[in-house]
């Protein structure tokens, strides 16, 4: 019933935003004498920042329309090049002149199944074109997936990585980026166990939960605080009519933003009120990038059940991976058997979300690859999110993750 009530409230509150748009649009437009009235931009303002909190979102776009190659722009064609029904891998393709020869890594980025889209990685794969050929998963919304299309967990999410692993070929590299680094660690461990011939040549993960017994977050603690029922109970619905999951269980999305929001609400209130402030000024540009980063941040999308119960169980609450014991359908998951795969894991050192530790424990179980093909970066003043977006990301964090794949490919 609860996402029912949240669809009935978007409903709800639907001629209140219409009111709220003729209103900001009033107020702000120069032939409107009142838009000149003492108060007129405080309203104009009030009525920006109220659209942005109660705007539903849909999925952002990547727009990505070139990147610099050698100090020379190059168009970028993003397009689709396999498909199944929970995901895309998106390929974002440089078009060099025709006589030019591409001979970049391929590089595979693993991004997060947690609540929001691909496009939160938008930033990482800006920094990271310039020098390979980028592939990216693009998780569909659970809400879209109809429901003879079937089951989703993480079992399911290792054999897509497997698949997509084989389908790039021999000399792949993978780049997992939070939650994926225990997914993508468990299907490297099975390529490898089977002698696959199209085993990665390095892997980097991340801000990664592989061993969440590590300097646990307030996000770990409540994952292991609760049992797997109370989570069914709770956070588990139907996706209502008239979706195309309709009726498909989930860990809906706007539960997920909630859980976010509230680890540091007053942050965002200041974010709000400092863009009201920008807006009264006639300061856009600052009124822009607030915009922005929250059209990003509040678009979400819902979790097939299956795969949400099986993370908190396997990652949060067993810790099955770490301690030798994951099964995946079936198949054992035995890190010590990765041997060729060069490993790069990265941390934040204000990471609240994966603490300190979480992410470098995969080289303890990752005991067969040899010290040279092994490193672990730190990096300071940077939390959950700096990791792979921001100004530290591209000026310090992704060079090194070039040169590592440079000197493993």
């Amino acid at each position: 019933m609860l996402y029912h009530m949240y669809e009935f409230q978007h409903s709800l509150f639907a001629p209140a935003r219409y009111a709220n748009d003729m209103m900001q649009k009033a107020f702000s437009d120069p032939l409107n004498p009142f838009s000149y009235t003492p108060g007129a931009k405080q309203i104009s303002a009030a009525c920006d920042v109220m659209e942005l909190v109660t705007r539903r979102y849909g999925k952002p776009r990547f727009g990505l329309e070139e990147t610099i190659v050698n100090g020379k722009a190059v168009a970028i064609s993003p397009k689709n090049v396999w498909e199944k029904p929970f995901c895309k891998l998106k390929y974002f393709e440089r078009i060099f002149p025709s006589n030019a020869k591409d001979n970049d890594p391929k590089l595979l980025i693993a991004a997060p199944m947690s609540g929001h889209y691909a496009t939160l990685l938008r930033g990482t794969v800006e920094a990271l074109l310039p020098d390979h050929k980028v592939y990216i998963t693009d998780w569909m919304d659970a809400r879209d997936v109809p429901l003879f299309q079937g089951k989703f967990d993480l079992d399911d999410y290792i054999d897509y990585l497997i698949e997509m692993i084989e389908f790039l070929g021999p000399n792949t590299h993978v780049l997992a980026v939070c939650q994926p680094s225990v997914p993508v660690l468990a299907a490297i461990s099975i390529m490898s166990a089977e002698n696959n011939p199209f085993v990665p040549s390095s892997m980097t993960l991340m801000g990664g939960p592989i061993d969440t017994r590590e300097c646990p977050t307030e996000v770990n603690l409540l994952s292991a605080k609760r049992s797997i029922h109370w989570f069914k109970q709770h956070v588990i619905h139907h996706v209502p009519w008239p979706n195309k999951g309709c009726m498909r269980m989930v860990y809906p999305g706007f539960l997920q933003l909630s859980a976010f929001l509230n680890m540091n609400m007053e942050d965002h209130v200041e974010a709000h009120r400092k863009m009201f402030n920008h807006l009264i000024v006639g300061d856009d540009e600052s009124a822009d990038k607030h915009r922005i980063f929250y059209e990003e941040y509040l678009a979400v999308m819902d979790l097939s059940a299956e795969y949400y119960l099986q993370t908190v169980d396997v990652v949060f609450q067993k810790h099955l991976l770490p301690k030798g014991e994951m099964i995946s359908n079936g198949r054992p998951v035995n890190t010590h058997a990765i041997s060729k795969c060069a490993l790069l894991t990265i941390e934040g050192e204000l990471d609240d979300i994966s603490g300190i530790g979480q992410t470098k424990a995969a080289h303890d179980i990752c005991s067969n690859i040899p010290k040279g093909m092994k490193a672990h970066y730190e990096q300071k003043q940077v939390g959950h999110y700096g990791i792979f977006n921001g100004s530290k990301w591209r000026n310090k964090i992704a060079p090194k993750v070039k040169e590592f794949i440079r000197q493993h490919n």
